[in-house]
């Protein structure tokens, strides 16, 4: 797979392999021909030492009910196409990064709905580690790259109650990502760094229509979480 500029060199074997992991050969049909959707998105999930066992749930609690909101479901079907692409990724340190769920296209309250339990069911699949979240944004890049389906917005949907403390400086894997075209997006949790959401702002959102949106803990993730799909999912221009 040739990209078409440069990048940097971890990040061209990661598409490689997830390239080889999504090869066209496992897709559906429609994806293979390169379905047209409203959106591809990536859910990028914090499992870094900071989130307990009980956050962890939280988080994945919040995004499974999210998806089964009759609200979000309008605003799938309220698209030009009527449909999006979803996938989520666990992240913890630079050397862990997890594809927990394939590319899976929301186009029905059913397909949604289904997705939730999915979603729902996830368990950990990483080992604790530090707070790598510029190699968590390359590795999201790398994803929507590899992705098979044709569409004008493609986003990464970062959920973190930490500040970056492994790999490079996030700036500059944030750099990278938007310069591809990619919108990053964040939902800092405030529960350690009460501040957390300005260093969102200065050191990690960018790319088009990027937004944020703080939860004040986990407890109001599931809130947040809700709120933020359905102005990603509507698009640029909801207040």
């Amino acid at each position: 797979m040739e990209l078409p500029h440069p990048v940097r060199p971890a990040l061209r074997r990661t598409v490689l392999s997830l390239g080889l992991c999504l090869g066209v050969g496992a897709l559906p049909a429609a994806a293979a021909a390169g379905e047209t959707v409203d959106m591809a998105l990536v859910l990028a999930v914090d499992c870094s030492y900071s989130v307990d066992a009980s956050e962890f749930r939280l988080q994945i609690k919040g995004l499974a009910d999210a998806f089964r909101r009759s609200d979000i479901h309008a605003a799938i079907k309220g698209g030009s196409t009527g449909r999006i692409a979803v996938t989520l990724m666990q992240w913890s340190d630079d050397k862990n990064q997890l594809l927990a769920l394939p590319w899976t296209v929301l186009d029905s309250a059913e397909a949604s709905q289904n997705f939730a339990e999915r979603v729902g069911n996830l368990r950990r699949g990483l080992a604790e580690g530090g707070t790598a979240i510029g190699d968590a944004l390359r590795f999201a890049a790398a994803v929507l790259m590899a992705s098979p389906y044709r569409t004008e917005r493609r986003v990464i949907d970062l959920s973190s109650d930490g500040r970056n403390n492994r790999g490079d400086l996030v700036t500059i894997a944030r750099d990278e990502v938007v310069a591809r075209g990619i919108t990053i997006n964040g939902l800092p949790i405030l529960n350690e760094w009460p501040t957390l959401d300005k260093y969102f702002e200065q050191q990690i959102i960018g790319g088009p229509f990027h937004f944020m949106i703080p939860a004040n803990d986990y407890e109001a993730y599931g809130d947040a979480i809700a709120r933020k799909l359905l102005r990603e999912i509507t698009g640029p221009g909801i207040s």
